[in-house]
């Protein structure tokens, strides 16, 4: 009895044997784990891209520019002409450089080295106003007014467009005449002009002496040839370099010369200001 039930347990242990044999051999291969599961999941990554570079900007350039001629200097006000200007300028020396020897304005402007023109803007409607002031200067004489008027009509009979108004009221002047007895150098006759820096004349003053430079009184027709010489510096003329003109430094004529004339209207249609 004791040997049938070894034998049926030993039968039973080789069964569960060869039974395990059977498993281990023919047991299925493990499944991949499925994407979502909670199983984790080692992936091979690429190297890390670095981060994208701007391109480096490109170098920065000085502007070249080529210019031709002597540079331009800013104005009396410190602005630099505009290309319209420097045109009208250049214009301007064309028409000085025409006019030839009829006109001495080209001798003006290499006499005075600031290559200005100067000159009243047209007053024809509009009169400059010019006072004469009292004086006890000795030889002084009331006829000497006249003749002052005299010079200021020959200028403008010759066609300047500009007019005159004596007035006796100096606080609105713009022009002043007044007199000294003599002046220390050779000469008789003083003006001095203040003008803008756009070379439009703003006022004047007239110095007139009553005795010349040798003592000598001076008479209506010399104060009348001295201040047609003025008034032509009045209206912005300088000094002419021949005899015959009324703007010679020491006047040799009494009245004005056709070349005064042609200059001094040439000046009117001229626009006034720096030529630079």
């Amino acid at each position: 009895m004791v040997e049938r039930r070894l034998t049926g347990m030993i039968a039973a242990a080789a069964v569960l044997i060869v039974l395990f044999i059977f498993w281990d051999v023919f047991r299925p291969a493990p499944r991949p784990v499925e994407p979502g599961s909670t199983a984790p999941l080692r992936i091979a990554e690429p190297p890390p891209t670095p981060p994208p570079q701007n391109p480096p900007p490109p170098e920065a350039t000085t502007p070249t520019t080529t210019s031709q001629g002597t540079a331009v200097p800013a104005g009396p006000n410190g602005r630099e002409p505009s290309y319209l200007e420097l045109m009208a300028r250049s214009e301007t020396r064309r028409r000085i450089r025409s006019s030839g020897s009829t006109t001495y304005i080209a001798e003006m402007l290499e006499a005075s080295g600031d290559s200005m023109l100067r000159r009243w803007d047209n007053r024809q409607t509009n009169p400059i106003r010019v006072w004469f002031a009292p004086t006890h200067a000795a030889n002084y004489q009331p006829a000497f007014v006249d003749a002052i008027k005299q010079a200021f009509g020959q200028w403008t009979n010759a066609g300047v467009p500009v007019r005159f108004d004596f007035i006796a009221d100096s606080s609105n002047a713009e022009v002043t005449v007044k007199w000294r007895i003599q002046f220390e150098i050779e000469r008789t006759g003083q003006t001095d002009v203040t003008w803008d820096d756009d070379g439009r004349i703003q006022g004047a003053v007239i110095t007139l002496a009553t005795f010349d430079p040798k003592g000598r009184p001076m008479e209506p027709q010399d104060i009348q040839v001295v201040a047609t010489h003025e008034v032509g510096h009045l209206l912005g003329l300088d000094h002419s370099k021949d005899s015959t003109d009324i703007m010679f430094p020491t006047a040799k004529v009494r009245d004005l010369s056709d070349r005064d004339v042609r200059t001094v209207l040439f000046l009117y249609q001229l626009t006034p200001g720096s030529l630079r």
